[in-house]
Formats: structure tokens, sequence, C-alpha cells
């Protein structure tokens, strides 16, 4: 399932950059986030409690960051397990542009699912993922700009 999008946010991308590896921000803009944990550089353990149609599930997973270059671009790489619930796994492209009045972020997401995640449906499960994905970016906006 791909989920792609942009926001343009009113701070500098040096501030983007940093508040994307941030735990503070993560933890405020992840739905459902209980904890973020950052282990190095590249890898943060994440744990956050999702309903998706009739499941409800506590994940537990890693946050990878391949391929940055900063502060313009990175590849998130997240994994999830849910138990008997199913996984999740998934690459994110995240592309940061300076622009007039602040900085361009553009997201290219694919993820994939398994277990009864998968049998739930995949018109719900993209409209799930397509929600999750606007609140995180609502939150880390909130965020960001409170950093300025």
């Amino acid at each position: 399932m791909d989920i792609n999008g942009e926001r343009t946010l009113p701070v500098s991308r040096e501030i983007v950059w940093d508040s994307l590896f941030d735990t503070d921000v993560l933890m405020a803009s992840v739905p459902g986030c209980q904890s973020v944990v950052r282990e190095s550089d590249t890898l943060y353990r994440v744990t956050t409690v999702l309903t998706i149609g009739p499941l409800k599930a506590k994940f537990n997973g890693t946050l990878t960051i391949a391929d940055a270059q900063a502060p313009e671009a990175c590849t998130l790489l997240f994994e999830g397990q849910g138990g008997a619930v199913g996984m999740a796994k998934g690459s994110a492209k995240v592309t940061l542009e300076t622009v007039e009045g602040g900085t361009k972020l553009v997201y290219k997401a694919d993820s994939q699912i398994s277990g009864k995640l998968a049998q739930v449906g995949s018109r719900l499960i993209e409209s799930v993922a397509k929600k999750l994905s606007a609140v995180f970016f609502d939150k880390f906006e909130e965020a960001v700009k409170a950093r300025q």
C-alpha cells in the first residue's frame, strides 16, 4: 500500500530535519505512541497502541534511519509486531526542500501487513493508514512550530 503526501511547514529545513529524529517530537506525533527510545543515531524502539477496524493491538517495533543526507532526505524503515493481530513493515522516503515561507516536506511510503491485519480488508487498512498519516503530520506540524 502506498501513501504519499506533502506539507509545507513554516520553519527552517534544519528545524524540520532535527525534529524528525527528536524523541519528544516523535512521541507527541505518532498516533497511540506509548514510548520512543533512541538506541543509536539510526535506531529507535517504538511502542504504540492502535485500533484498526475491529482490532486493537499494542505494536512493539523499530524505526531505522537509512540513506540520511542531512538536511535534505532520508529513508525511514519501520517494522512493528502486534502479537496475534499481525505485523506491519515498510519504508518512507522523506525529502525536505526550502521554499518561500518555510520547508516543504514530501513523503512517499510503502507498507506491508500480515496476520489478522491482512484479513481486515485492504480498503479499511488503507483508510486507517491515511488517517494515521494525517494525524501524525498534523501533530508533527504543531510540534515543529513550537520549536521556532
